[in-house]
């Protein structure tokens, strides 16, 4: 297809698009044209179809196809009012799923929605990595505001890394770090925390700052106190996600945190060089 016929039909496309209860919708009259269809009969039967699919993936069929009326223009001025259907961009690109793929213009869609499809799943992906950087990130700064709160009440680094590995024993079931790096196949002198999925590394820092307040509230000092409230908190911690059906002990390992800071930080330089040719 042509770079000018794909331009024009992308045009043609986000146009058509208006606002009905405040949810971005297509009209099924206008989306017609736009697909190459000259017949409101023949299109008509690929809208159904697309019904069909939604209903069979267990999507309500209301939510994204909902019969309306709407006024075309008829000879010498006058106005006729004829059915239609407002369409979600999800109806759409069942639509385009199920039409006539002979049809440069549904070629021009299924591609369309596969790249919009990639680019929403590139996003989200992003924000998740995004969300494990930054938890990792306020891990380290919890264990290091920890630390410096037991420095002063008796407890030295070598007492704070006894304290932090019976955290999480007591976090991951009974498993000690080293085994759990084990467990995990994680390298020798890398942390833990720099493979472990968000959610544990949340629990972690959670349980991490319990201990913090704690220390402050109860007073405490000495390592054989404080590594007794730390056990507690992550305890605490474990039984609550027990509760939600997670074993944090279970869950396997992720990509090396700092891998993925290395390619967010890529792609950010990417984007900014992007953004300065475009200026230039």
């Amino acid at each position: 297809m042509k770079q000018e016929l794909i331009v024009q039909l992308f045009q043609r496309f986000e146009d058509a698009c208006y606002l009905y209860n405040e949810i971005e919708c297509w009209s099924a009259r206008d989306l017609q044209g736009v697909l190459g269809y000259t017949e409101w009969r023949n299109f008509l039967n690929v809208v159904e179809k697309a019904k069909t699919a939604c209903e069979n993936t267990g999507i309500p069929v209301p939510d994204h196809f909902v019969d309306v009326n709407k006024m075309i223009e008829i000879g010498k001025g006058g106005q006729r009012e004829v059915d239609d259907v407002a369409l979600t961009r999800y109806a759409c690109y069942l639509i385009a799923q199920n039409g006539d793929p002979s049809k440069s213009e549904i070629a021009f869609a299924q591609t369309y929605f596969a790249v919009q499809t990639r680019k929403q799943e590139i996003i989200e992906q992003r924000l998740l990595d995004v969300d494990r950087v930054s938890a990792r990130d306020r891990l380290i700064k919890s264990e290091k505001k920890l630390s410096g709160i037991i420095y002063e009440r008796g407890v030295d680094d070598r007492g704070f890394g006894v304290i932090r590995s019976k955290g999480d024993q007591a976090l991951f079931g009974g498993y000690s770090t080293q085994e759990m790096k084990k467990k995990l196949a994680i390298p020798d002198g890398r942390p833990l925390a720099d493979f472990l999925p968000t959610l544990t590394i949340k629990a972690k820092d959670f349980a991490t700052e319990l201990t913090s307040h704690n220390v402050i509230e109860k007073d405490l000092s000495g390592e054989n106190a404080i590594s007794n409230e730390h056990i507690e908190n992550n305890r605490a911690v474990r039984k609550i996600l027990l509760e939600r059906g997670v074993k944090p002990e279970a869950l396997p390992a992720e990509e090396d945190v700092k891998k993925v800071q290395r390619k967010l930080d890529s792609d950010e330089k990417n984007l900014l060089k992007d953004v300065k040719k475009k200026k230039g």
